[in-house]
């Protein structure tokens, strides 16, 4: 008896294997060869993608063109700049691309970079060569020409062909027009960079002088000090590179900033300084904080003589929260819901640049992470801002350091500068 229930439980054992070999064959065979062919499509473009969304050079076309050559089922391609120039040849071996075959093709794309049409030569180098076609697709976005993509076929190329190599032109053309958006948004968050530089405040500079030369009989050694941090400054605020840092360095050249400060109020200006260790590393937009204490100091405490100002970093789950307050004169909301950060970027004649931050906060960061202002007549003003502890493409660079300079402030605390 014993030996017959072994025997079952092994043939259902045995039951139990194929029908599990059977389910995971059938799962593998889930997908059908046309989706299969749809998944290749799409990551043979995403790959073409990588090289063209660096802009339309030599090395991009290089790397972009075996991907563009599956796309468009073709024995070889090249690719054209506007002028239009040929950037590079897919396959490199002369097998199609002999000297006649590309001449035939620079004339194929000169022709479509002129009329910005198609251009479809047929047999371009005689009945010998093994090319039945060339087709030069311009490489076109809002009616301005890119470049051309000409294709060589060993086949006459019918209506599904053609209309392939339309779409990946089109999606060439596309991804080329983002790489230049992204450089024309790379060049203007550096203009920003510099119009916010320009907008460090002349007042400062009068005041801050002013206030070193007051100490260089009666105090000469303070004198010196002030320079440096005056030097030191000035070097952070107007370095050549780099549109991000990270909060710490910002930190640094406000607490710079300050001392400057502070040496002209005396001890009517008090700083108090509130930062949590974990957020000292996360990257901001170069020169963030500046304009807020500088507004802060301005049109907050200077017309009372003095005051307090606060600066908080926290940590709060996936941001950094940074808020930059005073107890000074404060304004009228209302000059924020109508006029937005302008009225305080202009206020007395100022530009301190708050407009500016909250531009390439957003532009960095999304619209979530703009500028909020909270404020009332008598009742001071409160800046803060909200930074990812991490977004992908945003990397600080680091500023020359003074040798010399002292550590920075305790900032892992409640500490007065």
């Amino acid at each position: 008896m014993s030996s017959e229930v072994a025997i079952v439980g092994s043939v259902l054992l045995l039951i139990m294997v194929l029908g599990l070999v059977v389910l995971v064959r059938t799962r593998r065979q889930v997908t059908t060869p046309t989706e299969r062919a749809v998944h290749m499509a799409l990551h043979t473009a995403s790959l073409a993608a990588r090289s063209l969304r660096t802009g339309l050079s030599e090395d991009s076309a290089r790397e972009a063109l075996p991907h563009l050559r599956t796309l468009t089922s073709a024995e070889a391609v090249a690719l054209f700049d506007d002028e239009p120039r040929r950037l590079a040849h897919d396959p490199d071996d002369d097998a199609i691309w002999d000297p006649d075959m590309l001449r035939e093709a620079d004339r194929a794309a000169a022709s479509a970079t002129g009329d910005q049409r198609r251009v479809l030569m047929s047999d371009p180098c005689g009945a010998e060569s093994p090319v039945r076609a060339l087709i030069a697709q311009p490489l076109v976005a809002s009616e301005v020409n890119l470049g051309v993509l000409v294709v060589a076929t060993t086949r006459r190329p019918g209506p599904g062909m053609l209309g392939a190599v339309a779409e990946v032109a089109r999606y060439v053309s596309s991804q080329i027009e983002l790489a230049e958006l992204d450089a024309s948004r790379a060049r203007l968050d550096r203009a920003e960079v510099l119009a916010l530089r320009a907008q460090i405040s002349p007042h400062f500079i009068y005041n801050a002088l002013n206030t070193i030369a007051s100490f260089v009989r009666t105090d000469p050694d303070r004198a010196r000090e002030l320079v440096l941090d005056f030097a030191d400054f000035t070097r952070y605020s107007f370095r050549a590179s780099g549109e991000y840092t990270v909060l710490a360095d910002e930190l640094r050249n406000i607490d710079r900033y300050l001392t400057l400060e502070r040496a002209r109020f005396g001890n009517s200006l008090d700083v108090r300084l509130h930062v949590a260790p974990e957020v000292l590393n996360v990257v901001v937009p170069f020169l963030a904080l500046q304009p807020l204490v500088e507004n802060a100091v301005r049109h907050g405490l200077a017309s009372k003589g003095g005051g307090t100002i606060k600066i908080t970093a926290a940590d709060e789950g996936t941001d950094c929260v940074i808020t930059v307050e005073d107890d000074g004169v404060g304004m009228d909301p209302e000059l924020l819901r109508s006029g937005a950060l302008d009225a305080l970027d202009h206020s007395d004649g100022a530009h301190v640049g708050l407009t500016n931050v909250d531009h390439r906060l957003r532009a960095a960061f999304g619209n979530d992470y703009g500028l909020v202002v909270e404020t009332a007549v008598g009742a001071g003003t409160k800046v803060g801002m909200r930074v990812p502890k991490f977004r992908a493409g945003i990397r600080a660079q680091k500023p020359v350091r003074r040798v010399s300079s002292e550590s920075p402030p305790d900032v892992a605390g409640g500490s007065d500068l």
